[in-house]
């Protein structure tokens, strides 16, 4: 198998090693351009599911008002997505430089810290808000792997797959992963941030 934590571990740290001068300079544009766009903190953490069903903070840089999660009530009845996923399209909270950001997945970038802490991968399901016991028996296979800057289904279904479809292609990943569909991945996510798609 690929995907054996240690394995990953070291091409995980290679891939951020290699990435590094230019992942430093990108984060100091994208911090530069929050701040001078919109009040509060650039960089602010979440907490998410990890592998084996650790909580873990993941972090993310800003891309909404500062005080969005006061507004989630008043735009709940926007969220298209059944629970216990909340998405909004053109969520009215995402500041001018946010949606660049997220049009580009460049709001990821802090990831890369967890990456070099052992709590994500490079290329794996990605973590969930919601604990584990959210979850039923069966969704709780995609689990076994650290979670991901990028996955599957990121790049093959990205707005429009419920969260069991999601799941069903976070198990075939875990199930089939190896070197060549990292890559597949990892080829399909730039090529998605460069049509400004997201991934």
């Amino acid at each position: 198998m690929y995907h054996p934590y240690r394995l990953k571990r070291v091409l995980d740290i290679v891939v951020v090693v290699v990435l590094a001068p230019l992942v430093v300079l990108l984060m100091l544009g994208c911090a530069i351009a929050i701040r001078l766009d919109s009040s509060g903190p650039v960089a602010f953490s979440q907490e998410r599911t990890g592998r084996n069903g650790r909580r873990f903070k993941m972090y993310k840089f800003r891309t909404m008002v500062k005080n969005a999660e006061g507004l989630k009530a008043t735009v709940a009845h926007l969220n298209i997505l059944p629970a216990p996923d909340f998405k909004i399209l053109d969520d009215p909270r995402v500041t001018r430089v946010g949606r660049v950001l997220r049009r580009t997945s460049l709001d990821e970038l802090p990831q890369l810290v967890n990456v070099l802490r052992g709590e994500m991968s490079v290329v794996g399901p990605r973590p969930t808000s919601f604990a584990p016991g959210t979850y039923q028996l069966w969704h709780a296979h995609r689990l076994e792997i650290a979670p991901g800057l990028t996955g599957l289904w990121q790049v093959t279904s990205r707005n429009e797959a419920s969260f069991d479809e999601r799941v069903r292609l976070d198990i075939f990943y875990a199930r089939h992963a190896s070197l060549l569909l990292d890559l597949r991945i990892l080829v399909r996510t730039v090529s998605a941030v460069f049509r400004g798609s997201g991934a």
